[in-house]
């Protein structure tokens, strides 16, 4: 790992920025309406939370529609083939907008404009695009957007070298009951069919005493819940113990709910494991990607660890904390992979028993080792048995949402259900949705709920005492 004094982003750096962004404020005749369309993880959400908070230090404001917006910022994904051709789809689609509308600023960010050669290929092919920056310098933003809008040039900067970590940027948080923390960026590991080294760069870590300031800045602000983000939280300050030190660090802080992704099996520690019996904070919620069920499929994928060892890991953690939810991603049609590989997949899932899984077909991305495989199974195949695997872990998700039917739980209100305005929806501690009766002004609430039904993969229920509204 990098020392750290080579990672953090000057503040002679940041102070030109703060300057850009000033500078970018004067230069506007008006207001300018924003409309940031976030695809990808959680990561890039957070990442947009920063783009919409450095655009509002330079007088912008949001909108809710591409339509009403004066500038349009696609932060996108490439993790697989569908969520860059969803990506350049919509951004083939402003190019009729901005024929409407020629002041129309539309830019694209994110991981897909960190891959070899987008950058040109944006440059040469998609002329109407005007901004566009990759995931190592989103922090120079302002500099960028001067140069659009104080100097009338197209800005097109993608640095090769991994990024910093950037310290004091402004956040426009997506809410006030719960917030983001990065406490890591980039990712070791190399997995043979994953691009995100590529384009998050290596990992570099945090210090763990910015995080906690973050922390408790967001307690002080009554925030209920944060995640704890990283491409492999495990890795944090090169692994072993820390993160498991942090956590502890963090739970100090009485922020009632904490949770954190995402996890490398490989790295998942017994101080990690302790923490789950131990923190009063830490939600019984585990995303643990297991990706596949044969060992040497899980080999050639560069995953190093074994069915075996993964299993051992899950049995370590359920004792510890019976009640916790797990979930996972799982990849199927991975090149070379038979029917009777793909099965013990299958098998693996009846034995976890996931609360939820996130399937992917395999998509083949360009620079990977994965890419350069022989595949011979025909895209029907593989389209059969995700769909196998689907319908096998749905019935497995409805069985764990009934088994939680007459159980009080303790929910965090997010939202007015989108089905019907009498009722709320919130999240259980261990990540279930629950939609029961109340009002807007439970929003930001933790409310104590008894569960009184189960749908596919969703709850029921009913608070259990009067609220006061």
């Amino acid at each position: 790992m990098r020392e750290q004094k080579d990672i953090v982003i000057s503040e002679h750096e940041l102070a030109h920025q703060r300057a850009c962004m000033e500078a970018v404020r004067d230069a506007l005749a008006r207001p300018l309406g924003y409309h940031i369309v976030t695809l990808g993880c959680q990561m890039n959400v957070h990442d947009s939370e920063t783009i919409a908070g450095m655009l509002d230090e330079m007088g912008m404001t949001p909108v809710p529609t591409r339509e009403e917006a004066d500038l349009i910022l696609y932060n996108t994904c490439c993790v697989r083939e569908n969520a860059e051709n969803k990506a350049l789809g919509n951004v083939i689609w402003l190019k009729e907008l901005k024929a409407l509308k020629p002041s129309l600023i539309i830019g694209v960010g994110g991981c897909m404009m960190q891959e070899p050669g987008m950058a040109e290929k944006v440059r040469k092919m998609y002329p109407f695009i005007d901004l566009a920056f990759g995931t190592h310098n989103m922090h120079r933003l302002p500099e960028l957007l001067l140069r659009v809008i104080g100097e009338k040039q197209r800005a097109i900067e993608v640095l090769n070298e991994d990024g910093g970590i950037c310290e004091g940027l402004p956040v426009r948080r997506r809410n006030g009951f719960s917030a983001y923390i990065n406490i890591m960026y980039g990712c070791n590991n190399f997995c043979s069919y994953c691009i995100v080294p590529y384009v998050r760069g290596r990992e570099r870590s945090r210090e763990q005493a910015k995080i906690l300031e973050e922390a408790k800045r967001l307690a002080g602000d009554g925030v209920q819940e944060i995640m704890l983000l990283g491409q492999n939280v495990n890795s944090y300050m090169g692994g072993g113990a820390r993160f498991a030190e942090l956590l502890y660090q963090i739970d100090r802080l009485d922020i009632p709910r904490v949770r954190f992704m995402t996890s490398h099996p490989k790295d998942i520690s017994d101080e990690l494991i302790a923490c789950f019996g131990e923190l009063k904070h830490l939600c019984p919620q585990l995303h643990l990607p297991v990706q596949a069920g044969n060992n040497r499929v899980l080999a050639e994928m560069n995953r190093r660890y074994t069915r075996e060892q993964y299993i051992e890991k899950v049995k370590k953690i359920r004792k510890i904390r019976p009640d916790i939810g797990l979930t996972t991603d799982l990849i199927v049609g991975f090149p070379g992979e038979t029917l009777a590989e793909f099965e013990e997949t299958v098998s693996l899932v009846d034995e976890v028993r996931y609360d939820a899984a996130y399937t992917f077909i395999y998509s083949p991305r360009p620079g990977t080792r994965a890419a350069l495989m022989p595949d011979d199974t025909p895209m029907e195949e593989k389209s059969r048995r995700i769909q196998l695997l689907i319908g096998h872990q749905q019935k497995i998700t409805t069985a764990v949402c009934e088994a939680q039917v007459g159980r009080i739980e303790p929910v965090l209100v997010e939202e007015v259900s989108a089905r019907d305005d009498t009722c709320v929806a919130g999240k259980t501690a261990r990540g279930h949705m629950v939609n029961f009766s109340g009002s807007a002004s439970l929003i930001g609430r933790i409310v104590p709920v008894r569960i009184t039904s189960a749908g596919k993969n969703t709850l029921r229920g009913e608070p259990v005492e009067q609220i006061k509204q």
